[in-house]
């Protein structure tokens, strides 16, 4: 681990300034990404500003007809949060997939998506719903917010608040996990509002993505056969150890139709 300052605000206000000002800052909330870089020297921040003294940034809200969950929220408590089992339980099967038990308890909703990891599943989660980013500058729709492989649309400065969800009429979350890091090798997340379909994609390609022609499909007639022999070509999707690009391919209409299934289901 390299040597850097550590910083601890006690505003978001000082810690956008922090970030402005110190050249290569990074913050940090849970630490379940930066952490092992930096124990591993794969990161070398001159300065780390550690979010954990913001109380505002914590907290999950029903609004309307949207959860509102703060950005420094642990997944544990999104996964146990009876707000979230109520309104929109599929968010909590999310949460309550991700890692173990030490990333459950310690890693963060805005941790997450900043990190935007390609396989991570709060992205899925956000671009499947709609979801808005609400930093301490502006509102950012899902659809803007990743931009690329661990890339995202904030600025310098920019911290995320928290993260708006809608409701959805049904929804439903499979992926088919690496059994050691539990990570995503395909992700999909389905959603039905009215008169509105998304289907999101992690874990398959550089960044999270939608499907269009499958939301077109399912539009139409929502049910599994509709999207069974929808593919999404492989030219561009990731192939590693784990599993090539053909598999990943044939892994999204698998696990795209058993989505809908699960969420026709209500499980």
């Amino acid at each position: 681990m390299y040597a850097f300052e550590y910083h601890r605000p006690s505003s978001i206000k000082e810690a956008a300034s922090l970030a402005r000002k110190l050249a290569d800052a990074k913050l940090i909330a849970g630490g379940q990404s930066m952490v092992p870089a930096l124990k591993l020297r794969l990161a070398r921040p001159t300065a780390m500003i550690d979010l954990n003294d913001l109380p505002e940034l914590r907290g999950i809200s029903v609004v309307g007809t949207n959860v509102v969950i703060g950005a420094l929220t642990r997944h544990a408590e999104v996964a146990a949060s009876k707000d979230v089992l109520m309104t929109l339980p599929v968010l909590a099967k999310v949460a309550a997939g991700i890692g173990d038990h030490q990333v459950r308890n310690m890693g963060t909703l805005g941790g997450a998506i900043a990190n935007n990891d390609p396989a991570a599943d709060y992205p899925a989660a956000l671009l499947g719903l709609g979801a808005t980013v609400t930093t301490n500058k502006r509102d950012i729709p899902a659809d803007k917010f990743f931009t690329g492989m661990y890339e995202t649309a904030l600025k310098p400065g920019e911290i995320i608040a928290s993260v708006s969800f809608p409701m959805a009429k049904r929804a439903a979350y499979i992926k088919f996990r690496n059994p050691a890091s539990r990570f995503a090798l395909v992700g999909v997340f389905v959603s039905e509002t009215a008169g509105n379909v998304r289907v999101a994609v992690t874990g398959a390609a550089p960044c999270v993505f939608r499907v269009k022609n499958m939301e077109k499909a399912l539009a139409s007639k929502f049910a599994p056969e509709a999207i069974a022999r929808i593919r999404v070509p492989a030219d561009n999707l990731n192939s590693d150890l784990h599993a090539g690009a053909e598999y990943r391919s044939h892994l999204i209409t698998v696990l795209a139709q058993r989505a809908v299934e699960a969420a026709l289901s209500g499980k």
